[in-house]
């Protein structure tokens, strides 16, 4: 069986170099030296997989040395795609791997992209630089694959094996081949891909679907809010209807939905076509944070507070509930917002890490709750917040703002 080795050990990597470390020899590589050594001890501080889970994957070796991988038969690349503060798509990440695998690639190795691209990424952007660094030419020395991640941060119900995977690779036979690699891993089984074109598109645009639906309720929330209808209530009462699509306002950040539409109107907007839907949803989302520090500094005057000064407490930081994860947290949006507005903000994350929320945002975090505020926000639904004492945590006249919907509604002063 051929030896695999997979590059890049976070949310999307290590999920996957653990399950086919159950089923072949596997190679998990990461340039970060840290990351490497807590994984040989049975720690992953991103919590997708358990330290039970990591020992059952017996053939399973973890190295940041390049010269490991020089034994390796299949890629897999995991790496993160981001964007840059103009919105655009930053290759660095993947254009680092696509060099590092360049460097031991052989004959006969297929090397296959797991990260968020726009069509065309694969073959346009990573196999010259493949075909550069190792000598090798493309589809003749070696060949390539496409199978996009739909792993769910947190999501301890939808994992790896049971989400059905999209496949592809840059020949008939390549495409069989790796198709024929995830079935070993996936009991939600597998759909081929006609091209890794296809398999690309189909990846970038799940997450601009998901967007601009909620995009759309972000949209109907600014509106309900000015003729003073809960939304909650609204989409409660439309939901009745068996084809009602179920999608809730909220923040929309995270490495995935926040970022991917970047990716495909990019690549349209070098073709000559400047997208309007998938940017208009964007610019709605990208606006909440600022919306919601707004609103609640609104309702902080409706009740005579004076704002400069005053105490509020943020609930939540990461992108998500129940996730460590603060990758491109929109929560910042509202925490920067209601500073400018000359408040004090307190952070409170009992889920996030707070050497890496201070590293990334200059935000130092509170480790426990000890004071009463003039406002509370809650911007994600972590477990733990259902057992805080929200009534002794606030002065009078304090305003309550539920972002998620998630406390009880008559500790509430206002919902998204």
């Amino acid at each position: 069986m051929k030896k695999i080795g997979v590059i890049g050990l976070g949310y999307v990597g290590l999920p996957l170099a653990v399950e086919f470390g159950k089923k072949r020899q596997t190679i998990g590589f990461d340039i970060n030296v840290e990351r490497i050594s807590e994984l040989k001890t049975g720690i992953d501080r991103t919590l997708e997989v358990s330290s039970s889970e990591l020992r059952e994957a017996d053939q399973l070796i973890f190295s940041s040395d390049i010269n490991d991988l020089k034994s390796v038969n299949i890629f897999i690349i995991t790496v993160p795609t981001p964007i840059n503060k103009y919105k655009q798509p930053v290759l660095k990440p993947l254009v680092k791997a696509s060099e590092t695998v360049g460097e031991v690639l052989k004959k006969g190795d297929i090397v296959i992209y797991e990260s968020t691209v726009y069509p065309g990424c694969t073959e346009e952007d990573c196999v010259p630089v493949l075909e550069k660094v190792s000598g090798l030419k493309f589809n003749t020395d070696f060949y390539c694959g496409y199978s996009p991640e739909r792993i769910n941060p947190g999501d301890k119900e939808h994992r790896l094996s049971t989400i059905m995977k999209v496949t592809s690779g840059s020949s008939e036979e390549v495409a069989t081949e790796v198709d024929n690699l995830y079935k070993e891993i996936i009991t939600a089984g597998t759909h081929r891909a006609s091209s890794i074109k296809v398999a690309e598109a189909a990846k970038v645009i799940e997450n601009s679907q998901r967007d601009l639906n909620i995009a759309f309720v972000n949209e109907l929330s600014i509106i309900f809010h000015k003729m003073g209808i809960d939304t909650t209530e609204v989409l409660e009462a439309a939901g009745t209807k068996w084809n009602f699509l179920k999608f809730k306002p909220g923040l929309v950040g995270g490495h995935c939905i926040g970022v991917d539409p970047y990716y495909l109107t990019s690549k349209a907007e070098s073709l000559g076509y400047h997208p309007q839907v998938i940017t208009a949803g964007r610019r709605i989302n990208d606006g909440v944070g600022s919306y919601v520090a707004s609103e609640v500094i609104k309702l902080m005057i409706d009740k005579g507070q004076a704002i400069k000064g005053a105490s509020v407490l943020v609930l939540g930081v990461t992108f998500k509930e129940n996730c460590p994860d603060i990758r491109n947290s929109k929560v910042i949006d509202v925490i920067e917002e209601l500073s400018s507005f000359g408040a004090n903000v307190d952070v409170y994350d009992p889920q996030a890490d707070f050497e890496e929320v201070h590293q990334e945002y200059g935000i130092k975090m509170i480790s426990e709750i000890q004071t009463k505020y003039c406002a509370i926000v809650l911007t994600v639904s972590h477990n733990e917040f259902l057992d805080l004492d929200i009534e002794n945590m606030i002065m009078n006249n304090a305003v309550v703002y539920d972002i998620k919907g998630f406390l009880n509604p008559a500790l509430v002063d206002k919902r998204l």
